[in-house]
Formats: structure tokens, sequence, C-alpha cells
């Protein structure tokens, strides 16, 4: 690869609009429904906007601390989570999903 091509693609951090797999989407859902449920939807998505940055650093910390995670609960919800917070744009689908969720409740 030339140096000119690979600079072109040097700094890219985004493949396009986040495509969550089918086990990722009903984890986000089920998420979604448990926070507004427990009438937390409003402050989760405040929270989620303030923290968007971090999303990466959280999904390393929850590999970090799989093996403890594992030791407590038998679904692998936690690594299906670790790897959707890995891709850019997970925070926004997570806030929409909430967003959706109270907007059903409401309505």
């Amino acid at each position: 690869m030339a140096l000119g091509e690979w600079l072109k693609h040097a700094f890219a951090v985004d493949d396009g609009p986040l495509k969550p797999t089918p086990e990722q989407a009903a984890l986000v859902e089920k998420l979604a429904v448990e926070v507004v449920r427990r009438g937390m939807g409003t402050p989760a998505v405040a929270f989620l906007g303030m923290s968007e940055p971090l999303n990466y650093v959280t999904a390393q910390a929850i590999h970090f601390f799989t093996p403890m995670i594992s030791a407590l609960v038998e679904t692998n919800a936690h690594r299906t989570l670790a790897d959707f917070l890995e891709h850019r744009g997970a925070i926004e689908y997570i806030c929409q999903a909430i967003e959706r969720e109270q907007q059903r409740t409401r309505g």
C-alpha cells in the first residue's frame, strides 16, 4: 500500500452507521425496558450523553472484569454489551432505544 493511500485512511475511525447484531439489539432493547420501567429513562440518557466519549474504555473495563463477572452470572450478556460498546454510535443507539421505550410507555 502506498504511503498516500495509507495516510488517507490512517485516522478513519468510523465504518458508517452502527448496525448491531440481533443479539446486541435484543440486549439493548431489554436494557431500555428495564431502565424505563424503573423510571430512570431521563437520568440514564443524560448520564450516557455525558459519558459517550468513554464508551470504548467502558467496554475494555467489562472485558477486564469478565472473569469475575462470569463467576457471578451465567449469561454472556456482559460480553455482548462490551462488544457493542466498542463501536462508535453505541451510546447514541442505547439513548435512542431508551427514548423509544419512554414514548411507547407514555403513549
